[in-house]
């Protein structure tokens, strides 16, 4: 059975993940399972930041891996928190603070546009010369208060307006049928047939 070590400390990521590689068949791993610290995080891209985490957890774990780096991006802010998006509020991370920090932001605005942006990437190996990179996006607007406790992150502020509900008040597989993390991970799976043929 083919191993893959997932470059992620974050549960609602892994939970996500585990749920949407579930078809491969494959024995998923997470970092820390293997002891592996987190990456650091200096790039003002998502797909810098993605490939150092993958590059990383793969050097580390002797196996191929698979990094996320996503974020909220809002129009009325020029694209922030973007990769800032965990930490928006500071250290330690905290969503509750990040939600709080993003409706002050957004006090006096009355365009409330943003989206979520996932960007994949799948390397074989450390110095894998050609990762696979996936990306998907998911539009929608910031609200003025949470509504529901699902998900994670801003996902109580996100109003997809096809639904009229936030992303926390999607069910599970809705909610991976039409997230940016959703539409990136079928892109990367057809990818990844050709290195992680199904069982």
């Amino acid at each position: 059975m083919q191993k893959l070590v997932i470059a992620s400390n974050n549960a609602g990521k892994l939970r996500e993940f585990q749920l949407l590689l579930a078809p491969l068949g494959i024995d998923i791993l997470t970092q820390a399972q293997l002891g592996i610290s987190e990456a650091e995080e200096p790039h003002c891209t998502f797909v810098e930041n993605a490939l150092a985490k993958a590059r990383h957890a793969s050097r580390e774990s002797g196996l191929p891996a698979l990094a996320d780096d996503s974020g909220i991006c809002v129009d009325a802010l020029g694209g922030a928190p973007g990769v800032y998006s965990a930490r928006y509020a500071g250290e330690p991370k905290s969503d509750a603070r990040n939600n709080q920090a993003l409706l002050d932001a957004l006090e006096n605005q009355t365009n409330r546009r943003a989206h979520y942006y996932c960007v994949l990437v799948f390397v074989r190996h450390p110095d894998d010369p050609q990762p696979l990179i996936a990306e998907g996006e998911w539009h929608g607007e910031i609200l003025t208060a949470p509504q529901g406790d699902g998900g994670f992150g801003y996902d109580p502020l996100f109003l997809v307006p096809e639904f009229n509900r936030t992303a926390a008040q999607l069910e599970r597989e809705q909610k991976h049928a039409i997230s940016h993390r959703g539409k990136a991970m079928q892109v990367l799976l057809q990818k990844l047939a050709r290195y992680l043929p199904r069982a």
